[in-house]
């Protein structure tokens, strides 16, 4: 991987905190990333982490999980199948705002005398709290202290308290706004727009969001807006409480783009001026806007009648309940424990309340790549969610499959049987533009179809199967079945025209992922419809009466599992990432400038595809999965080959190398791509974290710290565990939840314990040993029992090998390979 530059704000403005992060002066330089860093979350609603003042702004942005806006894709020269319908989320109106006036001068931070400053967000309360004192042009001194917060109860609810205090009596004006920032920009200016980025979101020329309803009562304002072409419709307002001793009155006015509230108060000193202001969003694809007009008012009525402390009750008492179940602790080198909070927090912010939707790419930090749901949930969000909060996890799936129908007629669009999930969507269609990186990226289908399987295994809960799950993968085993073909030369099941995860290289002949994880979506298919066949005959007449499938169909999955080719070059001893990419040349990686990365932005993509070199893991992220498809030495020889070739140019990368790095025994490998992955925002590892937080590698820092050092696996339901400590930490714990119990682990170099404190004893396996654990009665071993690998093995390992075993950390040498011949193919 390319060596990236790590630009961490310095210390004396954003100095440790294990459970918050704090900013203790203002600068503008690093504004834009404070905004994404920032930002809050519940899921469902999101807002940047702007300033009330409303400037400066870099990014800002409120944005609802679903809520697009669609336009025609126009491409250059039309071809049949493309991708017809572009969806983006909106901005939507921002109720953040209130500009602060006294005697007459506005509150500017860039200019202003600030005494004091710090603004902090508190992981354990989920509140933005910012508190300064500003000496004002006219000599007053001026306290103004804020706090902001989106309910993780109420998932349509949001709040802020804005109190301000002068020393000397003076006459202030706080106006608080509604500004639809979409839509209030001149007529010839696009709204949004990528300057060139294709992951940044594209803008807007025409109106989007068109007032239906509105309704003015005192302190309230409510606005109900339909989009004009996706019809989507949107419900928001905001109400207010304001609270001091000091003489006041305010003013309401209606805008379709800007309406206000504006308070006026004769300051007496030391006299506290507190505002609350509520905000609520409501979103639909169906009904009127005046429907959410009401929905709004009820939102607010409530709001109103329990206060703003009670939102900050509901707030920590959510916040216990996720830490409990979420958090990992580190005990290492300074710093990290609050970085690794930080990227947790991220994912709960992502998904809590996305109840009947998808997770977008940036959550609902930023408008980047359109607000769309890709294979980042599937693949990198779900595995943190299906160990700590499962109920999440189903309703995602269930999400997908009511995107089922529209993936059918795509799939018949491309000539193909079953059912193909669109690779970028909000609505369920294919909003990929450029279809070599995105439709032929069909290894999404198994993503899902992984997805399901995994929860299954974890949470033992087969209703979901009967439910939603044997639907897709009945669907998703015809895709695979029709796409692929068996050769009457080798008699294999091969896969042409295809794009695994390395957007680098496209429209190949046998992907391996693509081939492996196909491989494990048929089987799995086949698996279940027995299985249903045999004991759930009820639901499978219901199955076979939805989709129509017949015996033939299961039999043939299981034939093409069974002989599904999977590359191999004998002379390197290493799987090729498809049928042809070693004969390609090797990327000049000595003469590319590192301002060249990402290669995306400066080379065209003909240029790339006709050289071996990798945008994100491919073959590596196939040997995390699916590890146990592959021996230790073969894991070891792929990693060895693709490692120098990949440029992690995609953040998705650095987090999956790091688990690899850490089975394998490459300590110093693991960390520092783990330092790249828990760094990614914080650090801007990737230039971009202005455009929203990368989620995904969030919830690849979880998986590093659970399958890489701590060496967690899940195949096929069988929990194992192989630690990898990095020496230079000293312990390391985490809970899981796994079928209805709660399993504790700790880990330090001289012990590792496992305790079940919630649910019936579990049996698992610890490196070689097979263990049962139950409540009351933890599981404890020894460090010193594992500190060799078994003779039978050690005979068998190369110099290479060895060294590998000597440097895996605190808990010894790597002992997979008990149950592998090291150098047969997988395939």
């Amino acid at each position: 991987m390319i060596p990236r530059e790590l630009r961490l704000p310095p210390e004396h403005l954003y100095p440790s905190d294990e459970w918050a992060i704090r900013e203790t002066g203002f600068s503008r330089r690093w504004m834009g990333n404070a905004e994404t860093i920032f930002a809050l979350s519940n899921g469902f609603l999101g807002v940047r982490g702007t300033f009330e003042e409303g400037r400066p702004g870099i990014e800002p942005g409120t944005f609802c999980n679903g809520f697009h806006e669609t336009w025609p894709i126009v491409h250059a020269e039309e071809a049949y199948g493309f991708a017809r319908t572009g969806q983006t989320i909106v901005n939507v109106p921002d109720a953040t705002l209130l500009k602060l006036y006294v005697d007459d001068e506005p509150l500017y931070l860039p200019t202003a005398r600030l005494r004091t400053y710090e603004r902090s967000l508190d992981f354990r309360r989920g509140v933005l709290t910012r508190d300064l004192e500003w000496a004002s042009p006219g000599g007053k001194h001026v306290r103004v202290v804020s706090h902001r917060l989106v309910s993780l109860e109420h998932r349509h609810l949001g709040a802020i308290t804005y109190e301000v205090e002068v020393d000397r009596d003076a006459p202030v004006v706080i106006s608080s706004q509604l500004l639809n920032r979409q839509d209030s920009r001149a007529d010839d200016e696009p709204r949004g727009g990528n300057n060139g980025d294709p992951r940044r979101s594209r803008g807007f020329f025409d109106r989007v969001l068109n007032a239906r309803q509105h309704h003015v009562e005192a302190h309230r304002i409510v606005t109900g807006y339909r989009t004009s072409h996706s019809r989507m419709t949107l419900g928001v307002g905001v109400d207010h409480i304001i609270e001091t001793d000091n003489p006041w009155r305010a003013t309401t006015t209606w805008g379709e783009d800007l309406s206000k509230v504006v308070f006026t108060v004769d300051a007496r000193a030391g006299a506290p001026i507190r505002i609350t202001k509520f905000f609520t969003y409501h979103t639909s694809r169906a009904v009127p806007a005046r429907e959410l007009v009401d929905r709004s008012r009820r939102s607010l009525d409530r709001a109103l009648r329990d206060g703003y402390g009670a939102l900050e009750v509901g707030q920590q008492r959510a916040l216990e309940d996720f830490w409990h179940r979420a958090d990992v602790v580190v005990d290492g080198p300074r710093r990290i424990q609050q970085a690794i909070r930080w990227n947790i927090y991220q994912l709960l912010q992502s998904s809590a309340r996305a109840e009947t939707t998808g997770i977008p790419a940036k959550g609902l930090t930023g408008q980047a790549y359109e607000g769309h749901y890709f294979w980042d949930t599937e693949i990198y969000v779900a595995p943190f969610l299906t160990y700590t909060e499962p109920r999440v996890t189903r309703n995602l799936l269930r999400f997908r499959h009511s995107m089922l129908d529209l993936a059918r007629d795509r799939a018949r669009e491309l000539s193909e049987d079953g059912a193909l999930f669109p690779w970028r969507t909000i609505n369920g269609e294919e909003a990929s533009s450029y279809y070599a990186a995105g439709t032929a990226q069909y290894h999404i289908d198994a993503d899902i179809a992984y997805a399901i399987k995994r929860y299954v295994d974890v949470r033992g809960d087969l209703g979901l199967l009967t439910e939603v799950g044997a639907e897709i993968l009945v669907e998703t085993a015809r895709l695979w079945a029709g796409l692929g073909f068996f050769s009457p030369d080798d008699g294999a099941f091969h896969i042409h025209g295809v794009t695994g995860p390395d957007e680098y290289t496209t429209v190949v002949n046998d992907n391996a992922f693509t081939n492996l994880m196909a491989r494990a979506n048929l089987r799995y298919a086949a698996e279940v419809t027995t299985w249903m066949r045999d004991h759930e005959t009820e639901a499978y007449r219901h199955l076979v009466h939805e989709t129509g499938l017949e015996d033939d169909e299961i039999l043939t999955w299981a034939r093409a599992a069974d002989t599904m080719f999977v590359p191999f070059d004998q002379e390197r001893r290493i799987h090729p990432q498809d049928a042809n990419f070693l004969e390609k040349e090797v990327w000049d990686f000595p003469g590319t400038p590192h301002a060249n990365y990402p290669l995306l932005l400066h080379y065209h993509p003909l240029v790339i595809y006709r050289h071996q070199v990798i945008k994100q893991a491919d073959v590596v992220l196939a040997m995390v999965l699916l590890g146990n498809e592959f021996s230790m030495s073969q894991k070891r020889r792929n990693f060895d080959y693709y490692d120098p070739l990949t440029t992690g140019d995609s953040s998705l990368s650095a987090c999956v190398q790091s688990i690899l790095a850490a089975e394998i025994g490459y300590e110093e490998k693991a960390l520092e791509y783990f330092q790249y992955a828990v760094l990614m925002d914080l650090a801007d590892v990737a230039g971009n974290v202005v455009d929203g937080v990368h989620v995904a590698s969030t919830g690849g820092v979880w998986m590093a710290l659970t399958y890489g050092f701590g060496g967690l696996r899940d195949y096929d339901g069988q929990l194992t565990f192989d630690p990898r400590l990095p020496r230079a930490w000293q312990r390391l714990s985490f809970a899981l939840r796994f079928r209805r119990r709660r399993l504790e682990v700790e880990l330090s170099h001289e012990r590792m314990v496992f305790t079940i404190v919630e649910g019936k004893p579990l049996t698992f396996r610890v490196r070689d040993q097979q263990v049962t654990a139950e409540v009351g009665s933890p599981v404890v071993i020894e460090s010193s029992a594992n500190t060799s690998a078994p003779d039978a093995v050690t005979a068998f390992l190369d110099e290479d090998e060895r060294r590998a075993a000597d440097v895996s950390g605190g808990f010894g040498p790597l002992t997979d390979w008990v149950s592998r011949e090291l150098d047969e193919p997988s395939g």
